[in-house]
């Protein structure tokens, strides 16, 4: 049997606590959120800070800095670059603009200052943890306020990939950051 043929099913089954898990997961995350009421300032924090945080931290500036919340994002590795073409074409096309941005690094003060963290993937919510002593409930995975079935709480990476897995991507973001905003507000 090709190889390609078992990656599938494999996956899928490693990816079954996260489907069976997020209606679980999703309300645990939008009470802790209401709990903790409106923060002053968000944190969003992806592996290099080039395709996804960006783009969330675009949209949640866009709603909430108006309202007093400082929005920003920062990454693990690889300081100083600009997205790839296809971030920022994808973006665009969701109304934020990329054009200026380049990647930072989580640093101690970026994520000991932040009042919420929201993090791609749960095991950077455990690096951010373990790295810079934040409790679980100031970090959240924004996977697990998607408000439709999931296969995985990751945000999928569309780094090195082509455009329509940025489109993809980006939809998931934007559905989950419309969640966040919606709960934030209910908190505030």
């Amino acid at each position: 049997m090709p190889v390609d043929l078992l990656i599938a099913p494999a996956r899928r089954l490693r990816d079954a606590p996260d489907r069976l898990l997020h209606p679980v997961r999703r309300h645990a995350a939008r009470r802790a959120l209401l709990a903790r009421g409106r923060p002053r300032t968000v944190l969003v924090v992806c592996h290099g800070n080039i395709c996804r945080s960006p783009f969330a931290a675009g949209l949640l500036a866009h709603v909430l800095e108006p309202r007093g919340t400082l929005v920003a994002s920062a990454g693990f590795v690889g300081p100083g670059r600009a997205p790839p073409a296809e971030a920022g074409v994808a973006a665009a096309r969701r109304g934020v603009d990329l054009h200026n941005h380049r990647s930072q690094l989580v640093t101690p003060v970026l994520a000991r200052e932040a009042d919420l963290i929201v993090v791609m993937e749960p095991g950077q919510q455990r690096r951010i943890c373990e790295r810079f002593g934040r409790s679980p409930k100031v970090v959240i995975v924004l996977g697990d306020l998607d408000p439709r079935p999931i296969e995985t709480r990751a945000m999928r990476d569309p780094v090195d990939q082509p455009l329509e897995a940025f489109e993809e991507s980006y939809a998931r973001i934007e559905r989950c950051v419309h969640e966040l905003v919606a709960v934030l507000r209910r908190a505030a």
